[in-house]
């Protein structure tokens, strides 16, 4: 097709250069042959105008007024009539459909994602989303009891198995307030326990009972184990056949290192993220939460969930077998690729990023931000007063900056140095210009106002009658309709024994106690 002429007094614009070969592009395909129409399409008759004209005036329901539309959805679900959003300054309607509940932004307003009220302790009318799952959870430490943690906080009715004579061992790991261990109270928020001996033969037999009302066992101790007590998946399967049977280990359930132990920090080190994660040039350094347990945790429940699904499908349960090694491995992002297609061992950046520039933390005038993505160069310049940068040719592409990034960073400390984290944020923030981010600490993190607006830290009671409250963060996921059931404590060691065995067994008190005195439970 020929060029259009350049309109009247417009020079003509010079060709464009011609495209650079990539290295691992590959040739562009000839076109295609013209198709031949099919015989059904060839015998094709024409709709006629009645049909046409229905498809362009499809039917619609009539729209509901705003106040009935609100009338109906608040008696069709109870969360919808609880639903809340911060004060609007200078009004003081806050009612689900009023004018300062419909502003904000157009997608949130779209699909209804308003805040909705959180759960607190003790005002949750409405049932979590797996309100009326079981589950026997034998995990201990940290990765699977933050996995049953999250099925807790979902809904489930989740009974932590101890044995009688000792402790869980999370519950010996200080700090502690009023003597509880807040290591432990952080990780089993919301369970019911009791105390079983796994090596007696009554013991096992209470087990064997439990499982078969429940549906889904977990436990992480070593491959093995379960089945040399004679309560592994292949013997309480058989009790239920549609039990869902959890395990997390530290390499697997198969494999020559499947009978090894793992903990965090090996997990993060044999599962390559540890290897990306440091100063450039440095040693390899450990992430400052433990994600080698509780991404292992994750990816269990997430596990359990899917199997959950697949029994409503086929109506059996399955063995799931999580290994902390390969949770890591799920999460060194390209790094994995980029050593299959192009041969190289990715190695620590520091906070750098290997594609982006600027890209990471900066120090300001009294703490830190995160600066990223940066799509107006020149704009962003302007507004950290360094218009000479943003015109020196080194630093005028991400390429250019790549290219010299010691240079450029220099010149970013030297500017982020003249204002607070805060006045930063506040003025690069709304510019659009790039992603920037204050750099909380865990104290900030209890004065921040978004995290107050949506109830992200919450009071939960300590165990054992004590008086008293400690925060932890709610659940982060937002279900409106089956919001997350959190503000339970953790479970007394033992305290829920007797509860348990009469409501899911049927046991009477007068058994318990004889099982209590032979050692069984607790």
């Amino acid at each position: 097709m020929a060029a259009h002429p350049p309109p009247p007094g417009r020079p003509s614009r010079p060709p464009a250069p011609p495209r650079l070969a990539h290295p691992l592009a590959r040739a562009r395909p000839a076109r295609l042959p013209p198709r031949t129409l099919t015989a059904s399409f060839a015998s094709w008759t024409p709709r006629s105008p009645a049909w046409w004209s229905r498809r362009a005036t499809p039917q619609r329901r009539p729209r509901l007024s705003k106040s009935s539309a609100c009338s109906r959805s608040a008696a069709a679900s109870p969360a919808f009539a609880t639903r809340t959003r911060p004060p609007t300054p200078g009004t003081t309607d806050q009612g689900p459909c009023s004018p300062s509940s419909r502003r904000g932004s157009k997608p949130s307003r779209l699909l209804g994602l308003e805040p909705y009220a959180r759960s607190r302790p003790g005002e949750s009318s409405v049932n979590g989303p797996l309100d009326g799952i079981k589950v026997l959870d034998f995990t201990w430490a940290l990765a699977g009891p933050f996995a049953t943690m999250q099925l807790a906080d979902l809904g489930a009715e989740v009974v932590k198995v101890e044995y009688p004579e000792t402790d869980e061992k999370l519950r010996g790991f200080g700090p502690y307030y009023q003597g509880i261990s807040t290591f432990f109270f952080s990780a089993n928020r919301g369970k019911r326990g009791i105390c079983i001996d796994l090596k007696s033969a009554e013991g096992k037999d209470l087990v064997k009972r439990l499982a078969r009302e429940a549906d889904v066992v977990t436990e992480n101790f070593r491959p093995g184990t379960m089945d040399r007590l004679g309560l592994g998946y292949q013997s309480l399967g058989a009790e239920n056949p549609r039990l869902v049977y959890a395990a997390l280990s530290g390499y697997g359930q198969t494999g020559p290192y499947s009978g090894m132990a793992a903990v965090d920090a090996v997990a993060q080190a044999m599962g390559g993220t540890m290897s990306l994660n440091g100063e450039l040039g440095g040693h390899p350094m450990r992430v400052g939460v433990s994600i080698g347990d509780m991404v292992g945790g994750l990816y269990l429940a997430i596990g359990v969930l899917a199997a959950l699904r697949a029994r409503d499908v086929t109506g059996g349960g399955q063995f799931l077998d999580v290994a902390l090694m390969e949770a890591q491995m799920a999460l060194c992002e390209n790094a994995i690729v980029r050593r299959s297609a192009f041969g190289e061992d990715p190695t620590r950046q520091g906070s750098r990023h290997a594609l982006l520039a600027p890209f990471g933390p900066f120090p300001t005038s009294d703490g830190w931000v995160v600066i990223a993505n940066v799509k107006e160069w020149e704009l962003f310049c302007a507004l950290i007063d360094r218009d000479d940068m943003a015109f020196d040719q080194r630093f005028a592409t991400n390429r250019a900056r790549l290219e010299n990034i010691d240079a450029m960073e220099e010149g970013l400390v030297a500017a982020l140095a003249a204002r607070t984290a805060e006045e930063w944020f506040e003025l690069i923030e709304p510019a659009n210009v790039c992603s920037i981010g204050k750099v909380n600490s865990i104290a900030d993190l209890f004065e921040d106002p978004h995290v107050a607006a949506r109830n992200m830290l919450i009071d939960v009671p300590l165990p054992y009658g004590l008086p008293g409250t400690l925060k932890l963060p709610n659940s982060p996921l937002h279900l409106s309709g089956t919001p997350a059931v959190v503000g339970k404590p953790m479970p007394e060691h033992g305290g829920d024994t007797a509860a348990v065995l009469r409501e899911w067994l049927g046991i009477e008190a007068a058994q318990v106690e004889r099982l209590r005195a032979a050692g069984v439970v607790k």
